[in-house]
């Protein structure tokens, strides 16, 4: 699934767009698994500006051979990283060396996209200078409101909290700070009435 349409929800839900060119003293990119189709649509629009960009690029396990065609559209530097978690240094200290006029990218799963928005913000960089496009798996990262772990790539309703083991009812509504959304314990007031999981968006 790389290119899906979110359904109508609450207003905390993030609504995304898709990537375009913009003027702009430097340009960064980040994505990870399909986000890449996102990044080369830019690439064949606008060579100018892709060939000035950094890339930080997360392939996932997924087996796909993006890595080589972003190699192919050239641009100014392209770190592939394993994961989030270890590509956060460059991406803080790009961040802290930028100067006005930067143009940030984010393409992806929405929490490649959350976390690497809440870098942005926390260093300054305006929301008008941050584009998003949603490409790739729906699944979500989650918050439980009881322990406050966070439970990464959430794909059913209700499911349980990788920490504390409650059975949490997968909510839309999103904490911007925490890049997560909120589950909470769909059996509190009835303790082992807990319906069956159902995939997300089915």
């Amino acid at each position: 699934m790389s290119d899906f349409k979110f359904p109508p929800s609450i207003k905390s839900r993030p609504v995304y767009g898709v990537l375009e060119p913009r003027p702009g003293k430097s340009h960064l990119m980040i994505a990870d698994a399909e986000g890449a189709e996102a990044l080369l649509r830019l690439a064949s629009e606008n060579p100018e500006i892709f060939s000035g960009a950094h890339i930080i690029y997360i392939p996932k396990d997924t087996g796909e051979t993006f890595v080589e065609r972003l190699r192919a559209a050239a641009p100014a530097i392209l770190h592939v990283s394993p994961s989030y978690a270890a590509c956060l240094p460059r991406l803080r200290r790009v961040l802290s060396d930028a100067h006005m006029g930067l143009q940030v990218y984010l393409a992806g799963t929405e929490g490649l996209m959350g976390q690497a928005m809440v870098e942005a913000t926390n260093a300054g960089i305006p929301h008008s200078a941050i584009q998003t496009e949603h490409r790739g798996s729906v699944a979500r990262r989650m918050q439980c409101v009881h322990c406050k772990g966070i439970t990464e790539d959430v794909m059913t309703d209700p499911f349980v909290c990788s920490h504390c083991g409650l059975t949490l009812f997968v909510r839309d509504h999103y904490s911007r700070r925490l890049a997560a959304f909120q589950g909470v314990c769909i059996d509190a007031e009835e303790p082992g009435n807990i319906p069956a999981p159902v995939e997300l968006y089915k």
